[in-house]
């Protein structure tokens, strides 16, 4: 009996949802760059999140079909990585706060949709603290990730190359941090590159994709290999093991990424990446043209998923009432 409630059935694609599932990877990919964003809150807002952990968690055991599920997915996250370093990238160094506004606004508006996971759920001390913990997760991470990327009492940013020396060690540090990226991108609420901040790895990760920095340093690859297994490990075990969960306390599980996920938002405004525009600011004067371009940016934000979740949601309730009749 177990096993059976364990067991999830995948949708079988039409054109419509292909480019869905492919729209969800590319979240998932973009959010390895932007600092707070979570991919897997899209997967939730397009009621895909549950048969993603299934299909990540239990590809080896049915290949074909978990593939076929997965294939647009995957897709859809080498564009959104290829697209944050190409394009996202470049404007959150001319734009940083607009850009980060609007992300802000498409996870605020989306925030209904994980919140409506609980509805029904019967409130316990045990899923207060979820939640709180939840909360505070992402919100540490970004304070955390903002004290040790701006020198406290400077004015100064302080950027060190951590790969300028490779030592074997680095393979297995970077296996253990690609695991918990992995992770990040399978919990909602949850931000790769917020991880990365904290530990003081993303500038230099960053900035050691380029074709000269690989000839003076071909020593990097290591550094990247041990990021690629330790992601592969953390996102097909952590996939595995929530779906697990799901089956056996579901609603207390979602107490906890509610508050990843609001705590994400916040994350958003406290990070390594944005305190560098706070600390131009206080040194030159707030950008009025950046703060204002960045609410209308926020609003467009939450007004669009908002509207992306009402549709959902009312395409979910069409969808009950057929089967009902």
């Amino acid at each position: 009996m177990a096993q059976e409630s364990l067991e999830i059935a995948l949708i079988k694609y039409n054109k419509k949802t292909w480019c869905k599932s492919a729209l969800l990877g590319f979240f998932i990919g973009l959010a390895v760059i932007v600092p707070g964003i979570s991919g897997s809150t899209v997967a939730i807002i397009f009621k895909l999140y549950d048969q993603f952990l299934y299909a990540v968690g239990n590809l080896f055991k049915k290949f074909k079909q978990c593939f076929a599920f997965l294939l647009p997915i995957g897709i859809g996250m080498v564009v959104g990585v290829l697209l944050g370093f190409i394009t996202v990238k470049q404007l959150l160094e001319f734009l940083p706060f607009a850009i980060v506004c609007l992300f802000a606004g498409l996870m605020c508006g989306a925030f209904p949709a994980v919140k409506d996971e609980l509805k029904g759920a019967e409130c316990n001390a045990k899923r207060v603290v979820l939640f709180v913990l939840g909360l505070i997760i992402p919100v540490g991470l970004g304070c955390f990730s903002a004290l040790t990327s701006v020198g406290v009492g400077t004015q100064t940013t302080v950027v060190a190359d951590k790969f300028a020396n490779v030592e074997w060690w680095h393979f297995l540090l970077a296996l253990l941090i690609g695991a918990v990226v992995g992770i990040t991108q399978i919990v909602p609420g949850l931000s790769a590159s917020a991880f990365l901040m904290a530990v003081g790895w993303f500038s230099s990760i960053m900035s050691s994709v380029s074709m000269t920095y690989w000839q003076t340093n071909p020593a990097v690859f290591l550094v990247y290999a041990g990021l690629g297994f330790g992601f592969l490990i953390g996102f097909f075990a952590f996939s595995k093991l929530l779906t697990y969960v799901f089956a056996k306390a579901r609603h207390t599980a979602y107490s906890m990424i509610v508050g990843l996920s609001l705590g994400s938002i916040l994350s958003m405004f406290c990070n390594g990446d944005i305190m560098e525009v706070y600390v131009s600011w206080a040194q030159n004067g707030a950008a009025v043209l950046d703060i204002v371009l960045g609410v209308a940016l926020f609003a467009v934000g939450v007004v669009g998923a908002y509207l992306l979740v009402q549709y959902e949601r009312k395409k979910a309730t069409g969808s009950m009432q057929e089967n009902i009749e």
